[in-house]
């Protein structure tokens, strides 16, 4: 059987990195289907935007490649890096501007499957013939 990659890569989640990559360390090395119970019931923020990227690979795992087995499915690569930065003030006393930074995340998760097992031509081989036979009574 043959391994086949797919991967989803979201920009600008609004959430530090530090804790939307708590969140992934949860799913991490997990199948796809027991990954989506446990973000659907984690109570942080993040574990919406990487539930939406876990799926997104999902998604793109199995719209190009239909022959894979859901079953197989894992999660091979899950990692959360600093995205852009938006620098902001906030009014302080005496007309001073403290700077402030909105910091946002890039997920990045990429998965594996494998196909499912085709027929092999000996077994279809062996239908046919007993097919053949039944006929034949």
């Amino acid at each position: 059987m043959d391994t086949k990659f797919a991967h989803a890569y979201i920009k600008g989640v609004d959430s530090q990195p530090r804790k939307a990559n708590i969140v992934a360390s949860l799913v991490r090395d997990r199948y796809v289907a027991d990954a989506v119970v446990i973000l659907e019931n984690t109570p942080r923020r993040a574990a919406r935007a990487v539930l939406k990227a876990v799926e997104s690979a999902n998604a793109n795992l199995l719209n190009n490649n239909p022959s894979i087995d859901t079953k197989t499915i894992r999660i091979a690569r899950i990692s959360v890096t600093a995205g852009t930065r938006i620098r902001r003030y906030m009014p302080a006393s005496r007309g001073r501007a403290l700077p402030f930074e909105k910091i946002s995340s890039n997920i990045f998760v990429e998965v594996a499957g494998e196909e499912k097992a085709k027929k092999s031509a000996k077994t279809t081989d062996a239908k046919a013939e007993k097919k053949a036979e039944k006929e034949k009574k």
